[in-house]
Order: C-alpha cells, then sequence, then structure tokens
C-alpha cells in the first residue's frame, strides 16, 4: 500500500528531524547512492523524498519520531508493568499495510495479529490477516498465534455481519457469475424458448456483472471450457455452448509492482528532556546532579550498568547514554533476539563485537542501517550469507572491520564486498568503494589471491593495518603486489600480519624495506623463512632498525 493511499492523517504520523551539528548533517549529498538519483537535481524521478543514506543523523540518540496513526502519541510501554500491558501501549508497524498503532488503540492482542519474532516492533496487523493479505518482506522466523474468535457487534436491528471489502465483493460477484455460466446446460437439442430465456438472462447478467469486472481486469482463465479467443483481441463464450456472449478486451498485462521496502519502527526516545537531579522518596532531589552520576557510572563495567538501570527509571534513563557504551561484546552467541537488537540500537556503541554468532542477514542489516556513527565492527567466524549484508549497508564512519575466518569466502565473494555499488550515476568516472575510509582490516584464514590484493590496493587504499595471516594462497607476488611503487599501501602500513603464510620465501624480505612507516611485521609460522634472514632484515630494517622479542617478530618502537 502507497504512502498517498493510508488516509488523510498519514503524512502527520512519521517525523524525521535533524542534530544538523554531526558530520553526517552538516554533509552535502553523495550523488551515488539510490536516494540520491532519485532526487530531481540528479535527474530522477524525485518519487522516493528521501535524504542522502550518507546524511543520516549520527547523534547519540537518534532524532526519530514515531507516533501512532490513531492517538498521535508514541509508545508509552516504560509507564507499565504487565507483560500484555507493554504491548498494547508500544509502537507496531504492519509489514503489510505499513500503519504504525498502539495495539490498545485497536482493542486487540497479541493473539489476533501474526508477530515477527526476528525483528522488533513488527507484526502483521489483525485487519490485515483477517482479510488473508500477505506480507512480502517477512522475517525468517514468525510465531503465527491463534485468533480470538470476537462476537458481532449487535444493533436494534439485530446482528450485524461484517462488512466485506470492496475487492471481496468483486471477486465473489464473479465467481457466482461463472457459477451461473457453468450451470447452463450445454446441449444443441434445447428448444428456441429455453435459448430465448438463456440469452435474455445472460444478456441481463451481462449487463449487470460483466462491465464492473472488466473495469477490474478480472478475466476468464485462458483455455476454460466454452470458451475461445477471437481475432479482435476478445474472450468470448463459444455459440454452441449455449450461454450468454460476454467479452473482455485482453491488453498486455501490468508491469510487476517493485517489491516493498522493508521499514521496522525502533522505539523512539523520550519526548521529554532527561531529568537533571534524582528525585528522592522524600520528595527532594538527591544533591549530585546528572554529570556527577555519568561520571560515576563510567567506571563500572556493562554488568554493573544493566544492574543500575533496575534501581530506578531515572537511573534507566542515564545509563542508556552513549558514552556509558562506547563498545558492545555479544560474541559467541547462538541467536540474537529482537530485545538484543532493540537495546544494541539505543546505545548506539562505536564498537559492536559479533564474532562466532548465529546473527542473520536480515538481522544484521537491520543494525547497520540504525548505527550510522559505527566505528568497528567485528564479524570473525560469522557465515557469508550473513556478512553479505555489509554490500548493501552504509558504513560512513567504519575504520576497522574484523571478517577473519568467514565460511565460504573467496575472490568472487571479496569482491563484491570490495567494489563500489554497480548501479552509479551515469557518466561518473569516479566510484567510491564501500571500504574507502577503513583504516585497519582482518582477513585471517580466507582463500584470497592476488586478485583480491588488486582490488584491495584500488579500493582501500587507505589501510595502516592489514591482518593476511594464514590465508594459504598468500606468497612472494603478493608481497610485490603491497610494497610495488604504484600501491598506495606501500606509504600508509604501520601494522602486517603474514603469520602461517607457508608460501613466503627469504627472497621477499627485502621488498619490506620499501615501507617507511612499518612498525609491526609479524612472520611467525613461515615455514619457509629461516631465522637468519629474518635478523639480518631486523638489523638493517627500514629506516632504523627492528626488534626481535620473538622468533619472526619483528617490532619497532615509535
Amino acid at each position: 500500500m502507497s504512502s498517498s493511499s493510508r488516509g488523510p492523517g498519514a503524512g502527520a504520523r512519521r517525523r524525521r528531524t535533524r542534530c544538523r551539528r554531526c558530520r553526517a548533517c552538516v554533509r552535502t549529498e553523495c550523488g551515488d547512492c539510490h536516494f540520491c538519483r532519485d532526487m530531481k537535481k540528479f535527474g530522477g524521478p524525485g518519487r522516493m523524498k528521501q535524504s542522502c543514506l550518507l546524511r543520516q543523523c549520527t547523534a547519540p540518540v537518534l532524532p526519530h519520531t514515531a507516533v501512532c496513526l490513531l492517538c498521535g502519541e508514541a509508545g508509552k510501554e516504560d509507564t507499565v508493568e504487565g507483560e500484555e500491558e507493554k504491548f498494547g501501549l508500544s509502537l507496531m508497524e504492519c509489514t503489510i499495510c505499513n500503519e504504525i498503532v498502539h495495539p490498545g488503540c485497536l482493542k486487540m492482542g497479541k493473539a489476533e495479529g501474526v508477530i515477527n519474532a526476528e525483528i522488533p516492533n513488527c507484526w502483521e496487523c489483525p485487519r490485515c490477516t483477517q482479510e488473508g493479505r500477505t506480507s512480502k518482506v517477512k522475517g525468517g522466523r514468525e510465531r503465527h498465534l491463534k485468533k480470538k474468535p470476537k462476537p458481532p457487534l449487535a444493533s436494534a436491528e439485530g446482528p450485524a455481519a461484517p462488512s466485506p471489502s470492496p475487492q471481496r465483493e468483486k471477486l465473489e460477484r464473479f465467481k457466482r457469475m461463472c457459477q451461473l455460466l457453468e450451470r447452463v446446460p450445454d446441449t444443441s437439442s434445447s428448444s428456441s424458448d429455453s435459448d430465448s430465456d438463456s440469452d435474455s438472462s445472460g444478456t441481463s447478467l451481462s449487463e449487470e456483472e460483466a462491465p464492473g469486472e472488466a473495469r477490474n481486469g478480472r478475466r476468464p482463465a485462458r483455455g476454460s471450457s466454452g470458451e475461445k479467443e477471437n481475432r479482435g483481441g476478445r474472450r468470448a463464450v463459444r455459440p454452441g455452448s449455449g450461454g450468454p456472449l460476454l467479452s473482455w478486451p485482453l491488453g498486455p498485462a501490468p508491469p510487476p509492482r517493485p517489491p516493498q521496502l522493508e521499514r521496522h519502527v525502533v522505539r523512539p526516545p523520550p519526548r521529554s528532556p532527561e531529568p537533571d537531579t534524582l528525585p528522592l522518596a522524600a520528595g527532594s532531589d538527591h544533591p549530585l546532579p546528572r554529570a556527577a552520576w555519568l561520571r560515576v557510572f563510567q567506571h563500572l563495567g556493562p554488568r554493573e550498568l544493566c544492574i543500575c538501570m533496575r534501581v530506578c527509571r531515572t537511573w534507566s534513563r542515564w545509563c542508556y547514554d552513549k558514552r556509558l557504551w562506547p563498545r558492545m561484546d555479544l560474541s559467541r552467541r547462538k541467536s540474537l533476539t529482537p530485545p538484543m537488537l532493540s537495546g544494541v540500537v539505543r546505545r548506539q556503541p562505536r564498537a559492536l563485537d559479533l564474532s562466532w554468532t548465529g546473527v542473520s542477514k536480515k538481522q544484521l542489516m537491520w543494525l547497520l542501517n540504525r548505527l550510522q556513527g559505527l566505528q568497528e565492527l567485528v564479524l570473525s567466524g560469522c557465515s557469508w550469507l550473513s556478512v553479505s549484508a555489509l554490500g548493501s549497508a552504509p558504513l560512513p564512519a567504519l575504520r576497522l572491520l574484523d571478517l577473519r575466518w568467514i565460511e565460504d569466502v573467496k575472490d568472487s565473494q571479496l569482491r563484491e564486498l570490495l567494489l563500489p555499488p554497480p548501479d552509479t550515476k551515469p557518466g561518473q568516472t569516479e566510484s567510491r568503494g564501500r571500504l574507502q575510509g577503513v583504516a585497519e582490516l582482518r582477513l585471517a584464514g580466507l582463500e584470497l589471491t592476488d586478485a583480491s590484493l588488486r582490488l584491495l590496493l584500488r579500493h582501500a587504499p587507505q589501510l595502516s593495518a592489514l591482518d593476511l595471516s594464514h590465508c594459504a594462497h598468500v606468497g612472494d607476488p603478493s608481497v610485490h603486489l603491497l610494497t610495488a611503487p604504484t600501491s598506495p599501501l606501500r606509504e600508509t602500513l604501520v601494522h602486517l600480519n603474514l603469520a602461517g603464510c607457508h608460501r613466503l620465501t627469504d627472497h621477499c624480505l627485502p621488498l619490506f624495506r620499501r615501507c617507511p612507516r612499518l612498525r609491526r611485521l609479524d612472520l611467525r609460522s613461515c615455514r619457509q623463512l629461516s631465522p637468519e634472514a629474518c635478523a639480518r632484515l631486523a638489523a638493517a630494517g627500514p629506516p632504523g632498525p627492528f626488534r626481535c622479542p620473538e622468533e619472526k617478530l619483528l617490532l619497532k618502537d615509535s
């Protein structure tokens, strides 16, 4: 359902504002993303009405405001304690009609809709469920809950039947017409009186039913019994069938509708400002202000902060401050639940560790689209099916990306990640890759070849730390590519990890002298490298000698 057909008040139920101070708010449009290409100033049709992906606000709390379509208020689940009451006062968005409502405003509960168990605040509303409409963007796992039977409303005239939708009425009328046509006897021995009666009844039926159905594009199935297609492009009943003569214009099939973009609701931040003082039970305020409490909270770990959030509502709001959660670690969890995803988004961490988890592609894409200030992302040990979400998520602030030991990653998958989006603006000569701003990249244990390294040099030119340890295909030609005069990494590399690369030999060691900023070189577990050759490199080194705390580990003090 398009936004223009949601009713007269649909335009006021969602509003987006900017802080106008962060780096994303003050920059200009990139002109490359699909939202920029839709803008009229870049030659697009101007139908999406969305801002540039790189201009999404990166404030500590995202300034997005979503309100209920019926009452116009935000989520109020924090004001009650019961589970059913919390659900009734929380904002839920339907994946079919995209309407945001409080289930309590509909006077309906969990048992009357289809709850999406993978993404927060997402369901199929009871109205769409009762009408039999299906979602095009369902999540992977859903809980289909049994609907409670509702008694019909009583009136003065008697019990009122539920009013069917116009589309359902037209479908029922068309079915009744087809049933009447099938009941007409297909025999040539019928009398002229019966033929005239059937013709007259069919004529009246066609006058009443056929025009309305022809306007809606409802046609009998091609090749059905008692029908044929004439040269004029119309479908008619054969004269021998004894049925009425019905015709529909056969125009070209309508183009398929584009897939509906998934949109899910994150509970908006409270509208009221954060309290500056802590109210006490006696009615007075605690002498310490909010700033002093935050300095105390900064010395606590995640577990202690979660305990403090249970003390009172004021501490719960204070403990969501972004400065208290610079890094969040969800590693080695088999599955991520919707409350975990919502908690990560509300805290807006700068570093997120999802290594060796069962995160899905939909969940990762949902997270990355809401963490525009993310600087460090660790996905080691995950599957490529979920990591492929990086190819469609904008990460303007990303500086560290860890993809170590990811399953089924070869040159083709890394090429998909490194190359810029294929839908660039026509006439554009320069294209910006997705990892242009990344300074540290960890690719240990992947099946990479020199073709991937060439793409890496071209589309990740600002790398200062590169981990290629235990990559079976890395050898002397790979080192030559990294240190060639045309390589941008020759002047930027500070840390290089090549441990466990068994194809390296002593012939590649002099090539490392081309990197003047190199401070750490890890060559441990390289079986074809001799300790004597590594010691000679450490003594000569790039400008200044190295020290060797371990065999084949070269370090230089800055």
